[in-house]
């Protein structure tokens, strides 16, 4: 069974696993412990195996989901685009055979996250709340290319272990407004994405940086702080700059 394919509207709140709650931009590091499992068929382009973590949903008869999950195997064209794998690989398993499935551990970047109210019906339990785009290491994103992201739900069934190893901007929120060294006014919208208020004329405010509002509301004295003292030292160039090195990609929002 695929995951499904639609494109849900992206939740600027984020999406959760635990108490972390994702957002685009973020560098995480993604595992899921290997468990094993029983193998129901295997194919040139897919091994089957009884899925571990979920149910079948008895209330989403349209979806008949019948409690296997097709992995792609080095054939097919979605072999980077799933990161579970079998052990030992499928060449070597038959229907029948037990093996292990799991993510190893692989540093990936968040490129949207999505919620639903109510909670998304897919013919699997427990159904999700919350998605999580991500794309690994070297890989560019495309708006323009389907189904290129790994998408998961982070507070699903499967014990998928996300541990953030960088947030740029971690300081900020969607919609702060802050002033710039040169005192133009910008609206933080989502990182990499900055609009300027008041004729900035570069593609981002100049280090060191004062918050002027956040929510529509002067800041607290601590918001303030934080802002001003984890901009008093860098600049929006270093910040992609240790994004990028950890990515080995582009930023996924285009700047304006």
């Amino acid at each position: 069974m695929d995951r499904p394919t639609g494109k849900p509207e992206p939740s600027p709140q984020g999406a959760g696993s635990g108490a972390v709650r994702f957002r685009p931009g973020d560098v995480v590091m993604l595992e899921c412990p290997f468990t094993e499992v029983t193998v129901t068929a295997v194919n040139r382009y897919h091994v089957s195996v009884r899925w571990p973590w979920s149910q079948v949903d008895p209330l989403a008869e349209s979806y008949c989901w019948n409690g296997d999950m097709a992995l792609p195997t080095p054939e097919d064209q979605d072999w980077d685009r799933l990161y579970f794998r079998t052990e030992p690989m499928a060449g070597a398993l038959k229907a029948g055979d037990h093996c292990l499935v799991g993510i190893a551990p692989t540093v990936v970047h968040v490129v949207a996250t999505h919620h639903f109210d109510p909670p998304l019906i897919t013919g699997m339990l427990p159904r999700p709340t919350s998605y999580v785009e991500v794309l690994p290491q070297g890989e560019d994103y495309d708006p323009e290319l389907e189904d290129q992201t790994f998408t998961f739900d982070p507070a699903g069934g499967e014990p998928i272990r996300l541990d953030l190893i960088f947030r740029p901007y971690a300081f900020l929120e969607a919609g702060d407004v802050v002033a710039d060294c040169h005192g133009y006014a910008w609206r933080f919208d989502a990182v990499w994405d900055w609009h300027s208020l008041d004729g900035g004329r570069t593609v981002a405010p100049d280090w060191p940086l004062a918050q002027l509002n956040r929510d529509d509301r002067p800041p607290t004295s601590g918001d303030a702080t934080s802002v001003a003292r984890a901009t008093a030292a860098g600049s929006h160039v270093e910040e992609v700059r240790r994004w990028t090195k950890l990515t080995l990609a582009k930023p996924a929002i285009q700047q304006r």
